[in-house]
């Protein structure tokens, strides 16, 4: 089996997979910092994490925490200072963003195909693919309709179906639905549940709510602020959503008082 490695410098939720046994993605030791005049910030330090396959992950923490800047690393869009990430299987994670970053002279469509066009796939081919995406979405009817016709939400869902159309089977999402209202947030967060467990995918799920988190994470992951390690993990197996909640909301603000005081 392939294997991509990136060194320093170079709605019932399914079974907890054995992360350790089936890794998607493995973080060592990896660290990040960036020096600029004379001085060095380190956003990252020391995370050790493995997200098994099939496993839906959300990472949480306060702004600034380097919650944005672990994905990038984990889709190669930036390099460890120190440490290694494996990603088996030898795809290249997609990454969904808060911003939907669709094209809005091409439509719904047109948008899904520009990303199976980059995958190689023949262009006779294309349209069926990114119909059938859209409908994987609930967005059966909006292939010809352009971005400023789509609501919020809807475009939040061509966005998905893009990532999707890139074949990946890692998932990695930025606060993907924090611009959305609580309504609309709700139903994508169903949508998402159940195109996770469809299609077997592996999603690591970046965000600062923490309802969000409990609600589709099989796992919890909390960072502490400036530098980011992980300072606790939950494993979602059946405890109440609101005891959980609260659990992890006081872990939350104990973090956030933490760094206040240095």
């Amino acid at each position: 089996m392939s294997e991509t490695v990136l060194r320093a410098g170079a709605p019932a939720r399914p079974v907890l997979v054995a992360a350790a046994e089936q890794p998607a993605v493995r973080l060592t030791h990896v660290s990040k910092w960036f020096d600029t005049a004379g001085s060095r910030q380190t956003v990252l330090d020391d995370i050790g994490l493995t997200v098994g396959r099939g496993e839906f992950v959300c990472v949480l923490g306060a702004s600034g925490c380097g919650k944005s800047t672990l994905l990038n690393l984990v889709a190669g869009l930036d390099r460890p200072s120190t440490g290694t990430i494996d990603v088996p299987g030898g795809r290249r994670p997609a990454l969904m963003f808060q911003d939907h970053a669709l094209f809005p002279w091409l439509t719904a469509g047109r948008n899904v195909e520009l990303a199976l066009r980059l995958r190689g796939v023949p262009r006779r081919e294309r349209p069926e693919r990114a119909r059938h995406l859209l409908d994987l979405v609930r967005l059966k009817d909006a292939y010809g309709k352009r971005t400023h016709e789509l609501s919020g939400g809807m475009r939040q869902r061509v966005a998905l179906a893009r990532a999707l159309a890139q074949d990946a089977d890692v998932l990695l999402m930025d606060e993907p639905f924090a611009a959305l209202d609580a309504i609309t947030r709700d139903v994508l967060h169903e949508e998402l549940t159940r195109i996770w467990a469809e299609n077997k995918l592996t999603v690591l799920f970046v965000t600062h709510n923490v309802r969000e988190a409990v609600r589709l994470g099989q796992r919890v992951v909390l960072l502490s602020s400036r530098p980011g390690r992980v300072a606790h993990e939950w494993a979602v197996d059946g405890t109440p959503e609101a005891s959980l909640t609260s659990l992890v909301t006081d872990a939350l603000r104990e973090e956030i008082r933490r760094h206040g005081r240095r």
